[in-house]
């Protein structure tokens, strides 16, 4: 009883820190990026021309 009881200790240790790892990972590849923002940025006032913008006003 107390050796299934460890056992079952020690894989949900193993199982957990797994889990934790294909977490950091995924973080680190990106995969929570916000998507959502994309559809807003096209909303947002760009307070700056490019550079290359302005010469060509310029002329």
């Amino acid at each position: 009883m107390t050796f299934s009881i460890l056992l079952l200790i020690f894989l949900s240790f193993c199982i957990g820190t797994g889990v934790w790892f294909f977490f950091i990972h995924a973080v680190k590849k990106g995969e929570f990026d916000d998507i959502e923002a994309a559809k807003y940025r096209m909303l947002d006032d760009d307070e700056e021309q490019p550079l290359a913008n302005k010469q060509q006003d310029e002329k």
